[in-house]
């Protein structure tokens, strides 16, 4: 018993001994803290996006570099020429993003310093290289910024080149109207060298919406190592609604606006008796404009220049003056396809006539179709329209 207390006088004492020796380490008035602790205080710890290395990049994707248990002293991002690439740190100093988009078949190398908790440096460094496309491609909106148009106006986008896949690009395709509009992309056959992809909404656009276009496509893949080449968009208004009814049996073009009868002029269609002369029936849609038009037919034998003439078919139809057909007009038809009218009516027509009106043309035995030109967009049901989407 006695040497059992001895044992834990011995233990008392020497644990005594423990605590004044860490306290006495701290000196007077110090922390009670050894140095060795601070061992446990990590390095800072740099990752990067795209990672160090990385290859065929896409120079749309998000760029950033990160640090861990420490802050950043400094950081940039270069391309060959020591061009910078703008960005900026966050509030912390523990992130640096990319502000701006990156060039396709470039390297970019990061420079660079973090202090870590610590107190030691590490560098920021490493390089990535950007994909090279095959081709970037690029589109145009067929309608510009701040234009009016008619109600029947498609939007269009036209690329330079064959699109492979249509859906990838058809996500980045958006449309905003002032007010709700029902609609959706449809891919058309490819023309000019290039795929093309319009936007139609379900019926005619309300009057006086306004309208922005936006088509994300700077990096994204085409197929075939295409890539787009650039974003694009336009904001535009719709017009006022006027629309013509263009009734073959009636020899009279009426023009409504509003949902108001604005003008009924005298006019001549289409010999019905000749196929090649018919005026199409459906709805036309009108694309340009001519003060004097030269018309020609190999096959009719005809070689003319026309004044007041609006195209609203790539078929060669066109609304246009005509004194030639003066003593037919508002009782027979006897025109090559286009609606005759006198001089002074097609002027007071043409002065109205805004891209995109709807010429809806009824009463003839020949059908409009996608064999009639480029904007043969209203032929379609709207259930035939849809399937036209690549989503």
């Amino acid at each position: 018993m006695r040497r059992f207390l001895l044992i834990l006088a011995v233990i008392a004492v020497g644990s005594l001994g423990v605590v004044t020796a860490a306290t006495a380490a701290g000196g007077k008035g110090g922390s009670t803290r050894s140095a060795a602790p601070s061992l446990l205080v990590p390095d800072a710890s740099v990752t990067y996006q795209p990672a160090a290395g990385a290859a065929d990049v896409n120079p749309a994707s998000p760029v950033s570099v990160t640090v861990e248990d420490g802050t950043f002293e400094q950081v940039s991002l270069t391309d060959p020429d020591g061009d910078v690439v703008a960005g900026a740190l966050n509030a912390e100093k523990t992130v640096w993003t990319a502000s701006e988009p990156l060039g396709y078949g470039t390297a970019y190398t990061w420079t660079g310093v973090a202090i870590g908790g610590d107190g030691v440096q590490v560098p920021v460094r490493g390089a990535f290289r950007t994909v090279a496309p095959s081709k970037a491609v690029r589109g145009v909106i067929n309608i510009g910024d701040g234009r009016t148009v008619g109600i029947a106006a498609p939007v269009e986008i036209q690329f330079n080149s064959h699109v492979e896949d249509r859906a990838a690009v058809e996500r980045t395709l958006g449309v905003q109207t002032s007010t709700p509009v029902e609609g959706a992309w449809g891919w058309l056959p490819d023309e000019n060298g290039g795929s093309r992809v319009h936007w139609r909404p379900k019926q005619y656009w309300p009057a006086n919406t306004e309208v922005t276009v936006t088509a994300k496509l700077y990096g994204v893949a085409y197929g075939g190592g295409e890539y787009g080449a650039a974003d694009i968009g336009s904001t535009f208004r719709i017009g006022r609604a006027q629309i013509v009814k263009a009734d073959a049996r009636s020899f009279q073009m009426v023009v409504e606006r509003d949902g108001k009868q604005v003008a009924s002029y005298p006019a001549s269609y289409g010999l019905a008796s000749d196929p090649n002369r018919n005026t199409r029936s459906g709805v036309h849609v009108v694309t340009e404009k001519f003060t004097d038009k030269r018309m020609i037919s190999a096959q009719y034998g005809y070689d003319v220049v026309e004044k007041w003439a609006v195209r609203m078919s790539n078929n060669g139809e066109f609304i246009h003056a005509n004194p030639a057909s003066t003593g037919a007009q508002g009782s027979s038809n006897v025109t090559h396809g286009c609606v005759n009218l006198s001089i002074d009516n097609a002027k007071a027509y043409y002065d109205t006539a805004l891209y995109g009106d709807p010429v809806e043309v009824t009463g003839t035995p020949v059908q409009l179709s996608s064999k009639d030109g480029d904007v043969w967009d209203w032929t379609l049901s709207w259930d035939r329209w849809r399937t036209l989407s690549a989503l």
